[in-house]
């Protein structure tokens, strides 16, 4: 549950807490809300540890956190306790992409997983075992790709079903162990494995499932024979992520990838399960839905113990996904767990001769298993000898020669496999007369060569064969440096490690893989500096800019893989990179919200289309089965509604223009030739736009019928005209025939946009199009957004075939004459805006009138405290004319009764001015309250929190104008009374 670099570079903060089993999840948009699951139990792990000297994480003293002894503890003893008694177990680890599944089973150095540490104390138990017991183990690696089971190597396996075993593997080789060495290098060449098929297969580890089976067998020699067998299953499920982050969002096509089957499916099975726990009929359970379950069936459902760990990330941009992890996990506890009895076959101990001559025979099968179990052991020290051999070999080599060392996206899977470069030259390709052969996207045949020769090592790519060093696409033959960073083809990346005379003590840790991609984007000019910072002053960027960054940077290989897939079906479709936003911002001059979208273009027919990051992941995900299909030899030709590379022509967003509006609020005319520019700030054309304020009836206003304060329009009617007369230099139109544009734009409180009228085919087209609104009675807001606002004109490009904007004015409040109404609240209402905007308008407005109020009612009373004080004087000098003496005794009770006046004003004013502050307080905690964008619960509880605030705000002021009118009405009556009693 520690937040990953990427999540702590995009500034993240921890959305979770945790109190005994139970874990609560807030929500960032809204803290107050939070929600709280209860478990069987939960780990914390996202502070309160530090790094003994083997490196393995352990407590800082803090009580809550959990590292992997702990969990061990707790499941993976469970899981063994299991295995003795004769039970089946299943450890399931679910829960999104980089939220720790893969160190929770398998861990990483010092700090190892579930998997091995069960496999090292089944193999202690097993060589401590007495003389008249015998222990088996069989470990096997399976991994899933696109629902086909793969023992790692071309053809996979096939699965089947029998009446006694239920499905099984078909061909799987379960290997024996007797010790814990072996099982570690079994699943190290099984990573090796993984690793070279993850590339020969397209297919990201993250989208996988891996599932280790141990087969343990317990026999027992005594006067009674007796067998114990139990299955271990330990499942490192595939990256749930939710279908809006990695799916599809308003995509005609579902989510391809049959990972997200399998775990559907799995969910399905294990609600089945639990509904028949409860005593529900149930008539189905779905196991034969997919591979996984299939797979699983006798651990889910028979004589089995199942548990699964819900690996989180506590970071606030992974809200959802957490969330929905904790949903599934909350569904899947189910209490199914060790229902049956061990299975055990005993004999007797008093037999008849019939039964003494089944023993004899039993017995014999016994030996004959017995003699059986030790020679495939023996075979199997045999191949351990040989790959021992081989490994020998490998560290001498590594200590002679330079290498390639792999990188992976999954950390697992990096530094695995080792290409080594010796002396003479040294081809790498696709064809098994290579030197070094290499499988993937993008690999031809003979791709590049290595030469080795004086100590120097170079590359040189073979024609069209894409080789890139550091960063940078090379042409030629290059030297190689120790430490270089090498990519073959698309997606195969490797760290050159140099001759043993050029390498240093430098840690080579740190070039993984997000190393790679963002060295790749440097070089095609692309930063955290383009993006742009916070502001001047500040030396990190905003974390929403690093969170779109690390979007770029993931992206970049996916986007390379599409382009290769898109080049070797046929598909003729170019993708690249984009960042929406980049150079533009809203109404009042604010940068934009950026994101990362595609571009695609039809190279051909150079039609173009912009996905959004979600919906290229997903089309990503279905162009991959799309292309396993094809490399398996099958036609990859699909119907059009099926094709992930296909999409209906649409309208495109080419470039955006700011027109201000501060002449209209002052009744002036603008002429502005404005550039559209791109969301990275290039220009795509200019717009000639005209602002004229007018008469009802449409006669322009001249200089003399200006005014000074825009505050003279207030509730007032006030029209104007948007004239739009052309578009010069539009390069979308000289990019491609059978091209067209419309140019959008949207005004104040208007509820949809409007268009011209679509222009085909010209460079330079007149549009000649003008618009007149009216605001029959003008709002104080409206005349606000006309000073700070700007027009936001919009260029869409218009394609062939595609469905133009709609430029009529329907739907839109008209006046009697034909002109626009804006802010107009009727309008509102006809346009059928939910009744929750209409309240936060309102809202909005009465929050403006109490500002207004406050001020009003500070003006008076500064002018009631002018009055009492010119009063004060002037009744003084009445009392203190000449002709009339005040004894000593009555002037010092004059002044004594006022100085007392005085206190009671001042201090009448003070408790004014402090409940003021209160009132200040909370007008600005209403000022600068935002409504949320796309959730419409949260909004209904912002509108409902709004209500109570402007309610406890309208009683504050009202108390606090109350007690001063109170406190001073009391003084000026004693004043009065005095005034009246000291009279002659």
């Amino acid at each position: 549950m520690i937040l990953i670099q990427r999540e702590k570079d995009a500034g993240s903060r921890c959305v979770i807490s945790m109190d005994s089993n139970s874990t609560s999840i807030y929500d960032p948009r809204n803290p107050g809300h939070v929600k709280t699951f209860t478990f069987d139990l939960a780990y914390w792990s996202h502070s309160g540890f530090l790094k003994d000297e083997n490196g393995m994480l352990i407590s800082a003293g803090s009580n809550t956190y959990a590292g992997q002894r702990e969990v061990f503890r707790d499941l993976g003893q469970g899981v063994l306790q299991s295995a003795w008694q004769g039970y089946n177990a299943t450890l399931l680890a679910y829960g999104q992409t980089g939220s720790g599944k893969s160190y929770s089973m398998i861990g990483y150095g010092a700090n190892r997983g579930l998997v091995p540490s069960v496999c090292e104390e089944l193999c202690k138990a097993i060589q401590s075992q007495e003389k008249n017991k015998q222990y088996q183990v069989r470990l096997a690696q399976i991994v899933i790709y696109f629902q086909d089971l793969s023992r790692l190597k071309p053809g996979g396996l096939k699965i089947r079903e029998d009446q006694q075993q239920g499905f099984y593997v078909d061909g799987l080789k379960l290997v024996p162990c007797d010790n814990y060495a072996q099982i570690e290098r079994l699943m190290d060449q099984g990573n090796k494995m993984r690793t070279t098929a993850t590339t020969t297969m397209n297919a990201s580890s993250s989208r996988s499932h891996m599932v280790i089976t141990i087969q343990f067998k317990q026999v027992i020699f005594l006067d009674e024979a007796i067998t114990k067998q139990s299955v271990i299953n330990l499942v490192d499920l595939a990256g749930s992520e939710r279908q809006k982050s990695s799916g599809s969002e308003k995509d005609r096509l579902k989510e391809g990838t049959r990972v997200n089957l399998s775990l559907t499916t799995l969910g399905n099975v294990i609600s089945a399960l639990a509904e028949v726990a409860t005593g529900k009929k149930v008539l189905h359970i779905p196991y034969r839905d997919s591979v996984l379950t299939k797979l699983l069936q006798s651990a889910l459902g028979g004589n089995s113990r199942t548990i699964m760990i819900a690996a989180l990330s506590p970071a606030d941009i992974c809200y959802e996904e957490t969330l929905s992890t904790l949903r599934y996990a909350e569904r899947s506890l189910v209490s199914h767990q060790a229902c049956c009895f061990p299975c055990k076959h005993p004999g007797s101990s008093c037999l008849s001769s019939a039964e003494l001559r089944l023993l004899a025979e039993s017995e014999g099968r016994t030996r004959s298993a017995q003699m059986t179990w030790e020679a495939r052991l023996e075979e199997a020290r045999q191949e351990w000898e040989q790959q021992y051999s081989v490994m020998t070999q490998e560290r001498w080599m590594m200590e002679t020669f330079p290498y390639l060392l792999n990188i992976n996206e999954d950390p697992q899977l990096s530094w695995v496999l080792k290409h080594f470069i010796q002396d003479g030259t040294c081809d790498v390709g696709q064809s098994t007369s290579n030197a070094i052969i290499l499988r993937g996207l993008g690999i031809l045949d003979k791709h590049a060569t290595f030469t080795n020769a004086d100590g120097k090592v170079t590359i040189a790519p073979q024609d069209k064969c894409k080789v890139v060093v550091n960063g940078v696409t090379i042409t030629g033959e290059t030297e190689l440096q120790h430490s270089d960073r090498v990519i073959l083809g698309s997606n195969s990346t490797y760290l050159y490690v140099g001759p043993p005379a050029q390498r240093t003590e430098e840690d080579l840790s740190r070039y993984d893989y997000d190393f790679f991609q963002s060295e790749l984007a440097a070089a095609e000019g692309f930063s955290v500096d383009k993006l742009g910072t916070v502001g001047s002053g500040q030396d990190r960027a905003d974390p929403s800019v690093l969170a779109v960054f690390h979007d770029y940077i993931k992206l970049m290989p996916l986007v390379e893989e599409a382009n290769q897939m898109s080049q070797e079906l046929g598909k003729d479709l170019k993708f690249e990179l984009k960042v929406k936003n980049l150079a533009l911002s809203d109404s009042r001059g604010h940068d934009l919200q950026k994101e990362i979208t595609v571009k695609v273009t039809h190279e051909t027919t150079q039609q173009v289309w912009v996905w959004s990051k979600a919906k290229f992941i997903n089309r990503k995900f279905i162009m991959e089965e799309l292309y396993q299909r094809f490399l398996e030899g099958e036609d990859p030709a699909v119907n059009q509604d099926s094709d992930p590379f296909w999409d209906p022509v649409e309208a495109v967003h080419v470039g955006s223009a700011h027109v201000w509006l501060q002449a209209l609020a002052y009744r002036m005319r603008l002429e502005e030739r404005a550039e559209l520019l791109n969301s990275e700030g290039l220009e795509e054309a200019v717009v000639l736009i005209n602002l004229s304020s007018c008469s009802s009836d449409g006669r322009l206003f001249g200089e003399d019928e200006m005014v000074i304060d825009p505050l003279e329009l207030l509730e007032r009617r006030v029209d104007f005209q948007i004239h739009i007369a052309e578009c010069l230099g539009v390069k979308w139109l000289r990019g491609a025939v059978g091209r067209g544009i419309q140019i959008g734009y949207r005004v104040y409180d208007l509820p949809r946009c409007l268009y011209t009228k679509p222009v085909w085919e010209s460079a330079n087209p007149k549009i000649e199009e003008t618009v007149h609104f009216s605001a029959l009675n003008a709002s104080y807001d409206f005349l606000n957004y006309l000073q700070k606002n700007a027009l936001i004109v919009d260029l869409w490009g218009l394609q062939e075939g595609c469905m133009e904007m709609d430029s009529s004015l329907d739907g839109l409040l008209l006046t009697a004459e034909g002109t626009v109404v804006v802010d107009n609240p009727k309008a509102l209402t006809a346009s059928n805006v939910p009744e929750l905007y209409r309240k936060l308008l309102q809202m909005e407005q009465e929050t403006e009138l109490l500002r207004e109020l406050n001020r009003a009612l500070r003006e008076e009373n500064a002018l009631l405290k002018d009055s009492l004080k010119k009063w004060d004087t002037g009744h003084h000098e009445s009392h203190t004319a000449p002709g009339r003496r005040l004894y000593r005794k009555d002037a010092e009770e004059m002044c004594s009764h006022r100085t007392s006046c005085d206190a009671e004003l001042a201090k009448a004013l003070k408790t004014f001015y402090q409940n003021m502050s209160v009132v200040r307080e909370q007008f600005l905690q209403l000022k600068h309250s935002r409504p949320p964008e796309d959730n419409l619960q949260v909004l209904r509880l912002f509108t409902e929190r709004q209500s109570q605030m402007i309610s406890d705000f309208g009683r504050q002021l009202e108390s606090t104008v109350d007690k001063l009118k109170s406190d001073v009405a009391l003084i000026v009556k004693k004043k009065r009374e005095y005034i009246a009693y000291s009279k002659p």
